[in-house]
């Protein structure tokens, strides 16, 4: 029997399996999402301050890249807004950005479990090739620098194909049914229903009361 999830489980849950179908979908929904309301954010305080939007930017897979920035941002044009308005929106802007981050790190670790991988798959998957990258940004040595950079294009390659290529197992596995199995329709046997029981009568049989003529 396949998984069924309730919107709740689908978004925020790290239990059970999803396919590549919902993966896709969820890199999609999480992201536009968290892109629409920050961008919704963003004109609603260019407008109270008076000022004029270039661009919504936000990365979901180099979150530890950015650090101390935040990974995602905006961009004001000409005239710049008062420093107020950037602190509001990012201060706003952050618990968006929490709950996109969520939906994307719950739907992965359920993609990474259809594969029959735990969630610790994260952190060579997508962790690493970033901080590879930051790393390759501070190395002179021309050899170290593109064996880290082959490095970290394996990974991201591997990652693909892995999570969005791949079907998942087949079959249950230790996280759970496989979300592809057919689902069984077939209405259970209720025994109370095809069992017929004859109610108990401590009377007389109809027949005892019909008088016999003599």
């Amino acid at each position: 029997m396949g998984n069924s999830y309730t919107s709740n489980e689908f978004l925020f849950s790290f239990q059970g399996r999803i396919n590549r179908a919902k993966y896709w979908y969820a890199l999609f929904a999480s992201s536009a999402a968290c892109l629409v309301f920050l961008s919704i954010l963003a004109f609603a305080i260019a407008g109270v301050f008076g000022s004029h939007i270039e661009s919504v930017d936000v990365d979901f897979f180099h979150v530890l890249t950015k650090l101390p920035a935040l990974p995602f941002g905006i961009n004001f044009r000409d005239p710049a807004p008062s420093p107020g308005a950037i602190i509001l929106f990012y201060a706003m802007g952050t618990p968006i950005f929490v709950v996109g981050m969520w939906f994307w790190a719950a739907t992965t670790v359920k993609r990474l479990h259809d594969r029959d991988k735990t969630g610790w798959w994260i952190v060579p998957f997508f962790i690493a090739p970033g901080l590879l990258h930051r790393w390759w940004d501070w190395i002179d040595d021309p050899t170290a620098a593109l064996l880290i950079s082959a490095v970290a294009f394996g990974l991201t390659v591997w990652c693909f194909v892995e999570m969005l290529c791949r079907r998942g197992t087949r079959g249950p596995n230790r996280f759970g049914p496989d979300p592809l199995a057919p689902v069984d329709t077939r209405p259970g046997w209720d025994q109370q229903s095809e069992l017929e029981f004859v109610p108990h009568s401590a009377g007389p049989s109809p027949a005892s009361h019909v008088k016999r003529e003599p």
